[in-house]
């Protein structure tokens, strides 16, 4: 039981030492996050129309 008390002390330290983030920082990585997103499922997307076509003209 002593370990597992001196373990939870731990973890309450070292999130003592986290710096978290604030509203604005929070929306500013969250738009930057969804962007990329949408840029890579946008570059796949295409990726694969345009293997497939050459897939198709190949047969």
């Amino acid at each position: 039981m002593k370990k597992i008390i001196g373990f939870l002390n731990g973890v309450e330290k070292e999130l003592g030492k986290v710096r978290w983030p604030n509203k604005k920082e929070m929306i500013t990585y969250s738009i930057a996050t969804l962007t990329f997103i949408f840029i890579f499922a946008a570059f796949f997307t295409m990726t694969d129309i345009i293997l497939a076509g050459i897939k198709m003209l190949v047969n």
